[in-house]
C-alpha cells in the first residue's frame, strides 16, 4: 500500500522452474491466468530451452539517465573525511545489453524529476534532456524500446526504476524482497526516495520474474544477476561475459564510488552489514575473474568509459 491506500488482493503467483533455482513469475488482474500462459511461454523461449554452446554478450552500452550535482560528496558519504570532500556532478547509470536471446536493460533511469520531493531536488539538482531517457537513447542507439525482453532493476529507488512503465512487454526481473517493498514498504521506508507512481498502477500488470538470490538468467553464465543487498532490502548487481572474454560487474547502488571502496561506506543504507557483505562478494567476483567493475555514480569512471559500447 502507498501511505494510506488500501491493499491489493494479488492472485496467487505462478512458478517456473530454471535450473537449479526456483523463481517466481508474478502478474496481476482480471487476465492473469491468460497473462501467466503468455509470460510462461515467453519465459521458456527466453530462458529454459538452451541454446549449444555458450550465447555470448555482443557488447554492453554504458549509458547515463541525466546527472545530478554539483554538489559534495561528503553529502552521499558521510563517512568521508574533509580533506578528501570534493564537488562531483554524477551519473545516474543505465546498462543497455546487446544478448543473442534478445535485448537486455540493466535499469531504467530516472522520470522526469517534476513529481519529486522538493528537498530531494534541492539536494540531488538532477537535470535530465529528453535525450537522456532511455527510450531515446535506445532509438539513438538503433533500437526499438519495443524490442526490450528483459528489463532486470537493481533497485525501486526513483533514479533506478524511473521509467519501468516504457516496457510492458518486457519480462522485469527483480529480488521478490525489493519488489515488495516498493509495493508495500515499511514505514520507515516511505522516504523520497520511493516514487510510487513509477512502478504502480500498470506497472503492477507487468510480469515479473521474483528471485531469491544469485541468478543465471540464461542458464549458460552470460547473464548472472547477484544478491547484492544494503543499499536496500532487495538490491541487485549483475554480472556479464562479453564475447571478447571480458568480465563485467556492474555494481549500480551496491558500490556508490570508488571511496566506497577505500573504506568509506555511503550513507541511506537499509543494512549497513548487508551493505558490507555485498561490496566484499562483488571485490571477490572482480579478483577472482580479473573483472573490470562499474560503481552505480562514480564521476570519473563515467568520465572515462561512458556514453560508448563496451566489448
Amino acid at each position: 500500500m502507498s501511505g494510506g491506500g488500501t491493499l491489493r488482493f494479488r492472485p496467487r503467483a505462478g512458478r517456473v522452474k530454471m535450473g537449479v533455482h526456483e523463481a517466481r513469475l508474478t502478474t496481476t488482474g482480471d487476465d492473469a491466468m491468460k497473462r501467466l500462459g503468455i509470460a510462461a511461454a515467453l519465459l521458456a523461449m527466453l530462458f529454459i530451452v538452451p541454446d549449444p554452446g555458450f550465447a555470448q554478450v555482443k557488447g554492453v552500452y554504458y549509458g547515463t539517465s541525466g546527472k545530478f550535482g554539483p554538489f559534495k560528496m561528503g553529502a552521499l558519504v558521510p563517512t568521508l573525511p574533509k580533506e578528501k570532500d570534493r564537488d562531483i556532478v554524477i551519473p545516474v547509470n543505465i546498462w543497455i545489453i546487446d544478448h543473442p536471446k534478445g535485448l537486455v536493460l540493466f535499469d531504467t533511469g530516472n522520470n522526469l524529476a517534476s513529481y519529486w520531493a522538493e528537498a530531494f531536488c534541492n539536494m540531488l539538482k538532477p537535470s535530465q534532456t529528453r535525450a537522456d531517457v532511455i527510450d531515446m537513447q535506445l532509438k539513438k542507439l538503433g533500437y526499438a524500446p519495443d524490442k526490450v525482453k528483459v528489463v532486470i532493476t537493481s533497485h525501486s529507488h526513483l533514479d533506478h526504476i524511473g521509467n519501468i512503465k516504457l516496457f510492458p512487454k518486457a519480462v522485469h526481473v527483480i529480488q521478490k524482497k525489493e519488489l515488495y517493498q516498493a509495493w508495500w514498504p515499511e514505514k520507515f521506508q516511505r522516504g523520497p526516495a520511493f516514487v510510487m507512481g513509477d512502478f504502480d498502477g500498470a506497472a503492477r500488470d507487468f510480469n515479473y520474474l521474483e528471485l531469491a538470490g544469485d541468478y543465471d538468467l540464461f542458464g549458460d553464465g552470460s547473464i548472472t544477476v547477484l544478491s547484492t543487498p544494503g543499499h536496500t532490502l532487495g538490491h541487485q548487481s549483475l554480472r556479464v561475459k562479453l564475447a571478447s572474454g571480458k568480465t563485467l560487474v556492474l555494481s549500480q547502488d551496491a558500490i556508490w564510488f570508488k571511496e566506497n571502496m577505500e573504506g568509506y561506506p555511503a550513507g541511506l543504507n537499509y543494512s549497513v552489514k548487508d551493505y558490507t557483505d555485498s561490496i566484499t562478494k562483488l571485490k571477490a567476483i572482480r579478483d577472482l575473474e580479473d573483472a573490470d567493475l562499474f560503481y552505480g555514480h562514480d564521476q570519473d569512471q563515467w568520465a572515462e568509459r561512458g556514453g560508448r559500447w563496451i566489448r
